[in-house]
């Protein structure tokens, strides 16, 4: 059994209870004991009151978020047993902001396991756009549960973005497959915005586009050659395509169980609307892996 646990947050909402049983399915996977998370928030409006509080006000209200918090682990570690019975699980409180004491909850963690959203504007505050926070900087790979496919694919997707510094997603991916009895799919998609063309100059001549897909290709083939020799139960398939990574890996997302993407680790935060991280989360059809580069 590994030692390391595997963590799920939960905030009470249907949306984080599936995140759970995703955990603990991949508990019983990785012989792995699981760990459930809940955090204590207070609403926006007291966080940003000036005005003071009526007697007794903020112990009230204390007193029914930590009602809530109790409840919600209550909740998910009696359904976390029902999905997985004979697992040994854990119920623990966090302390502090919710999006960095569930980001801090992974450390030590085999993986981090999150739902995409709550169920409200306050549930938001908890695992909707926290989950976003934490897939950006939580020491661990972090996966984000999305609606499952009914019946699985049979399939692990991994989108391959930097070729020169993709390892740790990359085996996570592997690892994953071989796990899973599943197929993998290596999908790397580039693309030359035309404005970075214009802004060059008459004089910089882009590359032609089969030119470019043949050697990725071939650095692919590669890269997977490598890793082929350690997991040789997992059937391997690659993709180089042309076009924006975001929309090739909701592609992928439609017909994988799973889908691991990297992370730099020195670019914490997550970048804008039209970042690749920021459009599979939002548009994935099923859970998305995020791993963290060393």
């Amino acid at each position: 059994m590994a030692s390391k646990p595997i963590v799920a947050a939960t905030d009470g909402s249907e949306e984080s209870l599936r995140a759970v049983d995703w955990a603990a399915r991949e508990a019983v996977l990785r012989g792995a004991p699981l760990r459930i998370v809940a955090a204590e928030a207070a609403p926006p409006r007291m966080m940003t009151s000036r005005a003071g509080p009526a007697p007794g006000e903020y112990e009230t209200v204390s007193d029914i978020l930590a009602e809530n918090r109790d409840h919600a682990l209550t909740a998910a570690a009696e359904r976390a047993a029902k999905t997985a019975p004979g697992l040994l699980i854990d119920a623990d409180q966090l302390i502090g902001a919710p999006a960095t004491a569930i980001a801090a909850s992974g450390s030590g963690a085999l993986m981090l396991v999150v739902g995409s959203r709550g169920v409200s504007a306050f549930t938001a505050l908890v695992l909707g756009s926290v989950s976003r926070y934490v897939a950006g900087h939580a020491p661990c790979p972090v996966v984000v549960v999305r609606d499952e496919p009914a019946v699985p694919r049979g399939q692990v997707g991994v989108g391959l973005a930097d070729l020169d510094d993709c390892g740790e997603a990359l085996t996570f991916a592997f690892e994953e497959a071989s796990l899973r009895k599943a197929a993998l799919m290596a999908v790397h998609a580039w693309h030359t915005p035309q404005t970075d063309i214009s802004r060059a100059g008459e004089a910089f001549t882009p590359p032609s586009s089969d030119a470019v897909q043949a050697h990725a290709a071939q650095f692919l083939g590669d890269l997977l050659g490598s890793c082929r020799a350690k997991y040789p139960d997992v059937p391997v398939s690659q993709e180089v395509v042309h076009g924006h990574p975001g929309r090739a890996l909701v592609g992928l997302s439609a017909r994988a169980d799973l889908v691991v993407i990297g992370r730099h680790t020195r670019h914490h935060g997550l970048p804008g609307p039209g970042s690749v991280r920021h459009a599979i989360l939002q548009h994935a059809h099923g859970p998305v892996a995020i791993v963290p580069s060393s």
